[in-house]
């Protein structure tokens, strides 16, 4: 019997299953499998095996990128013997897509257009890597090119202009890196300073990630073992090297089970494994990062967040448990900024997973995980409320999920949270004086960590418009890490070519 006064719409998460495969480890799974084990792990960790796996009426697939199946959520269902009226699948890239398949299903249900849904996702990033090594195949299935699920969720565009490809930010690695130097700029740090901030908030991460038992790099890391550069941790694009960026090489996968409060009593889903989303909320950012006012912040996060808390009926000081989506540091940063967190509380520690580069970070997936790992601590802490963030591309495209085992008051309502418009002029082709608001030194993959292959600046002119310029003249290279370079005059003189004319301007 359900407790008194509870909608029997109101969803509950009531499974929750991880699985990793680590190099070494025998043979090659591929994403449907490792999928389709994660939600037999959640089938099991609901208490009734798969007798909700095979009753779902949705089947929803986070979009892989190991492999591109048109719709995986159809394979993954085959493979647990379910037979459900509908397939969904997110769009091809976006992490936002895990917190938004939640938010959509969950109000699916709510609205009692179905009773129980599956999402899954997976990457074998790891296990393709290790075939093609070995020239073998890894005997993965394939699917009709013509299949295709009953909704694609979410939406995606380009996610570079012209001036950001031609400026050699046609990547995160690269486009993150520029965006770390904006936030250092913000905080008036200096290089030294701002690299001790930042690897103490990954060697916290790491911590974490030694307590996970899905954690794809398990171990705890010094601040010295991550900032310093050498074989196993070459620079990539400053200030980063290999160990303060996503680890896309993984075999991980996740599922959660999403049914009504009425399905999941009806299945005897014992009460001590209920777990309620109480808000939910996405949000959109100007989509190109050069057409945002500041590089290094987020007011899609701030807006979002808003949103989900006030859905919930809480606060961000109601919070005990957190996970910020942590491809990047920056990413961490700007996402506790946003949403008013220190990055250094050690009563609340912004990862339950240990973060994209020690968790793990598999492609679109990871928040899943995160969802996965918070349903585990909310449980043992029935009391508490815990918040999830995802996202997409470059900072840009967001989820915020408010968790708790306790019933919610209201039914879930999730929304699309409004963000103000806010745009920066651009000027591609501009030549004249300009100020360095941010720069990245990308760095040659294969050399030992010392040979910068260009530098890229993002600059202001007089009239405050954004121009990027990428130079890969020797002088320019050794003239732009000589020093400091955050806030200094230059004069642009080609689409690749700038000239040095001061310090760091007042």
């Amino acid at each position: 019997m359900l407790p008194a006064g509870m909608d029997p719409r109101t969803p509950v998460l009531v499974g929750v299953g991880q699985i990793v495969h680590r190099s070494g480890e025998p043979g090659l799974p591929g994403p449907v499998e490792l999928a389709a084990e994660s939600l037999r792990r959640a089938g099991a960790d609901s208490g009734t095996g798969d007798a909700l796996l095979r009753s779902a009426d949705v089947v929803a697939s986070v979009a892989t990128v190991t492999r591109t199946y048109p719709d995986m959520a159809a394979l993954v269902a085959a493979e647990l013997g379910a037979s459900p009226k509908r397939t969904w699948q997110s769009a091809p890239y976006g992490g936002d897509a895990p917190q938004r398949l939640l938010n959509l299903l969950g109000r699916q249900i709510a609205e009692g257009k179905a009773d129980i849904a599956l999402i899954c996702g997976a990457e074998s990033v790891a296990s393709w890597t290790a075939a093609k090594r070995a020239g073998t195949d890894p005997g993965w299935p394939v699917q009709d090119e013509n299949a295709a699920p009953d909704e694609i969720v979410g939406a995606d565009a380009a996610p570079n202009t012209d001036m950001e490809t031609g400026a050699g930010l046609w990547g995160p690695i690269y486009m993150y890196a520029l965006m770390e130097s904006a936030m250092r700029n913000r905080l008036g740090l200096d290089e030294a300073t701002h690299l001790a901030r930042i690897g103490g908030l990954w060697s916290r991460f790491s911590e974490v990630a030694a307590r996970n038992p899905y954690a794809w790099l398990p171990a705890a890391r010094s601040v010295a073992d991550l900032v310093t550069t050498g074989p196993d941790n070459r620079m990539v694009s400053t200030p980063y090297p290999k160990l303060l960026m996503a680890n896309l090489t993984v075999d991980q996968g996740a599922g959660l089970i999403l049914c009504s409060a009425a399905a999941a009593d009806a299945a005897g889903v014992p009460r001590e494994q209920w777990v309620f989303p109480h808000g939910g909320a996405t949000a959109t950012e100007t989509w190109y990062v050069s057409e945002r006012t500041d590089l290094a912040a987020s007011p899609a996060i701030a807006a979002a967040g808003r949103a989900a808390l006030g859905g919930a009926g809480i606060g961000i000081d109601d919070i005990a448990h957190i996970d910020l989506y942590s491809c990047f540091p920056v990413a961490v940063q700007v996402g506790a900024a946003a949403l008013g967190l220190p990055i250094d509380d050690p009563a609340r520690p912004l990862t339950v997973t240990g973060g994209l580069t020690f968790g793990g970070g598999p492609g679109n997936n990871y928040s899943t995980h995160g969802i996965a790992t918070m349903a585990e601590i909310l449980r043992r802490n029935p009391g508490d409320y815990g918040l999830t963030t995802a996202l997409g591309w470059y900072i840009t495209k967001h989820g915020v999920g408010v968790y708790s085992a306790k019933p919610p008051a209201e039914l879930f309502r999730p929304v699309e949270a409004e963000v103000p418009e806010a745009r920066r002029d651009t000027a591609p082709g501009y030549t004249g004086p300009a100020v360095i608001e941010a720069y990245t030194v990308p760095h040659r993959k294969g050399s030992a960590g010392d040979e910068a292959e260009s530098v890229v600046v993002s600059a202001l002119n007089p009239a405050g418009a954004r121009i990027l310029v990428r130079a890969t003249d020797s002088e320019t290279i050794a003239a732009c890490t000589a020093g400091d370079r955050l806030g200094a005059a230059i004069e642009i003189t080609a689409a690749d070519r700038f000239i040095l004319r001061s310090e760091r301007t007042a």
